[in-house]
């Protein structure tokens, strides 16, 4: 599944790498599965976004996945969280939020600095941006399209959600809630991962939960035991970041469409 991240996350425009570059990983079979992953630009108003796109080699196109990230930006978890979703044949794209301050930095705390004062239309714009990027791209179907987010970008894949009744899922790792009042506004399903300790995070759920469950929508939820905040990221316990991973490439599969069309 998504590997550890190794120290701070590098600055994107310092690793830019042109072209494609087919990355291998090794199925359960053993047989080899290809994805593409590049860098790519797009405008987002009079702005340029920059993102990390990576997709499955399939011979139909494949249901598509936003990812959204963290506080630390554009990370090398991120970027392997995108790499996975194409492992398990979706169309991933991690736009990097901020892109309109000159791209995700070096230093971790300036990252957290810039994503703090950004706004939230911003962020909706850019990834109404992203949505409409992918309808450009041939590989994947822009009609079947979802989000995940992890820390602050599960809050904003869980906002996002409030704001975009073109989309068919939403995922939030360890995210904060919209206000309650918000929420009736959501038309897609969505899957909530969080952790048994992070009590920060935990305590809006049961008001977030009550809440859509009197507006009628769909949101499953799991608290998964003996790990904190950042468990997909950190693996402290492997097998409880695996189990919920397989969880979210379930959820997708069911509310994007099968994505068997993969090699």
């Amino acid at each position: 599944m998504i590997g550890r991240t190794v120290g701070r996350p590098v600055g994107l425009f310092g690793m830019l790498v042109l072209g494609a570059v087919v990355l291998l990983a090794l199925r359960p079979s053993g047989r080899p599965a290809d994805i593409h992953s590049e860098y790519v630009k797009y405008l987002s108003g009079t702005d340029t976004i920059t993102a990390y796109l990576a997709y499955p080699e399939r011979p139909q196109p494949a249901p598509a996945v936003i990812v959204i990230h963290e506080i630390f930006g554009l990370s090398d978890f991120i970027r392997q969280t995108t790499e996975q979703l194409a492992k398990d044949g979706f169309v991933a794209i991690a736009p990097d939020l901020l892109s309109r301050t000159g791209g995700t930095p070096a230093a971790g705390d300036s990252a957290r600095r810039l994503i703090s004062g950004l706004a939230p239309e911003a962020v909706t714009a850019d990834l109404d941006a992203t949505r409409a990027y992918l309808r450009t791209v041939r590989a994947a179907r822009a009609d079947a399209v979802g989000t995940i987010g992890f820390c602050w970008g599960g809050g904003q894949s869980f906002r996002y959600a409030t704001t975009t009744p073109e989309l068919r899922a939403y995922v939030v790792c360890y995210g904060p809630s919209p206000a309650a009042q918000d929420l009736a506004r959501i038309q897609a399903k969505g899957l909530g991962v969080y952790a048994e300790n992070d009590a920060r995070i935990n305590a809006g759920l049961p008001d977030a939960v009550a809440a859509l469950r009197a507006a009628g929508k769909d949101y499953q939820h799991t608290v998964y035991p003996g790990v904190g905040h950042g468990f997909l990221r950190s693996r402290d316990k492997p097998e409880v970041a695996d189990s919920a991973w397989a969880d979210i490439v379930r959820f997708f599969r069911a509310q994007l469409g099968d994505s068997a069309g993969a090699k």
